[in-house]
């Protein structure tokens, strides 16, 4: 299992101690966050792994394409045609997660759980290289429920990687088979004002 330290909001001296106690993966919410924190430490740092893990707008996907080496929320179609539009002109395939909104919550990014085959199919059709699928259970709902539904959907089409879980919820996470947890708070504490 892999722990993904998600770094929003953190200071560049907290993710240096992370660094230097040997963590390797890290999570952004946001972009411009993102390059803030890593333009400098992803030249000395090689063999560092960056995930995006909070939503892409496709006019900051080409900033994504440039900085992440993994995209876990692909949400919708549109978004996976601009993210092959620019791997394309990078020359690499991109490795993704398609993210699915398992609670259906209108506020929640993601695709619906009835709408991810389609999607995780035309991602692939479009050359991207998608792993597997990453979800945000509702807060007020059992978080197993849904860990069990995107693991059912993930097995439907062959997916092996499982992102899901934080720090509330990684423990019922790694009992469905988590395959990566996205943990903040749980490693630094609470969050700093952004």
């Amino acid at each position: 299992m892999t722990l993904t330290a998600v770094t929003k909001t953190q200071t560049d001296p907290v993710i240096r101690d992370a660094l230097d106690v040997g963590q390797r993966v890290f999570g952004e919410n946001r972009v411009q966050e993102a390059q803030a924190h890593w333009a400098t430490l992803r030249a000395e740092v090689p063999d560092l792994e960056l995930r995006l893990i909070g939503p892409l707008q496709t006019n900051k996907v080409a900033d994504a394409v440039a900085l992440f080496d993994v995209i876990e929320t692909v949400d919708r179609p549109k978004l996976a045609e601009a993210l092959a539009v620019e791997t394309g002109k990078h020359g690499r395939a991109l490795r993704v997660l398609v993210q699915v909104n398992t609670g259906e919550e209108p506020q929640k990014a993601g695709v619906l759980p009835s709408d991810a085959d389609a999607l995780i199919e035309k991602a692939r059709a479009l050359g991207l290289k998608v792993e597997g699928l990453m979800c945000i259970p509702p807060v007020d709902e059992a978080p197993g429920l849904h860990f069990a539904l995107l693991r059912k959907i993930a097995r439907r089409n062959g997916l092996s990687v499982l992102s899901m879980g934080m720090s509330d919820d990684f423990d019922v996470a790694i009992r469905f088979g988590a395959t990566h947890v996205r943990l903040g708070s749980a490693l630094f504490g609470e969050r700093k004002p952004a």
